[in-house]
């Protein structure tokens, strides 16, 4: 009798360890794609943008559609150093199977003229419904100054692309 409750409860353990282990790793084995991103999407930035004269801190809240071929459309309200600003965002990037992506986003005030051009290194996390960044360059226009930035990019999906 004892025997057979030891062999039960080994069983029921080895049971439950599995059920544990598979949704890991069915988790673990989930990728990304353009389609799966592809939705409306609400952002706030924060940073810092490094001046041989000083940090001058920027912040920015917005809103942009991503598509299933990776173009983004939007806007945003952006401060950079107390000085506020409307502007439109263009852009286009790839996500990769692993979750990770790119973009590239122009900048335009609102006459449509291009202002900055931003590169992002980008993962998407929980299920495609959220999104990290960070800026790795921007390039200030008409210049073309390349500036120095220490900016995190933080998204979340607010509903998937409508199918028509």
């Amino acid at each position: 009798m004892k025997r057979a409750f030891h062999s039960m409860l080994f069983g029921s353990i080895f049971l439950a360890a599995l059920a544990g282990i598979a949704p890991a790793a069915q988790a673990h084995n989930r990728s990304c794609s353009q389609a799966g991103v592809a939705g409306k999407w609400g952002y706030t930035y924060t940073g810092t943008i490094l001046l041989p004269t000083g940090a001058i801190p920027t912040a920015a809240v917005g809103s942009f559609t991503l598509d299933a071929e990776g173009n983004i459309s939007g806007t945003q309200t952006r401060n950079v150093g107390g000085s506020v600003g409307e502007e439109t965002i263009k852009g286009t990037g790839t996500v990769a199977h692993d979750c990770t992506a790119t973009y590239k986003v122009d900048v335009y005030d609102g006459l449509g003229n291009l202002l900055r051009t931003a590169v992002l290194a980008a993962v998407f996390v929980d299920n495609e419904t959220e999104l990290r960044a960070m800026f790795a360059s921007l390039v200030v226009l008409p210049s073309g100054a390349s500036l120095p930035t220490v900016i995190t990019v933080n998204a979340k999906k607010l509903h998937s692309e409508e199918k028509d």
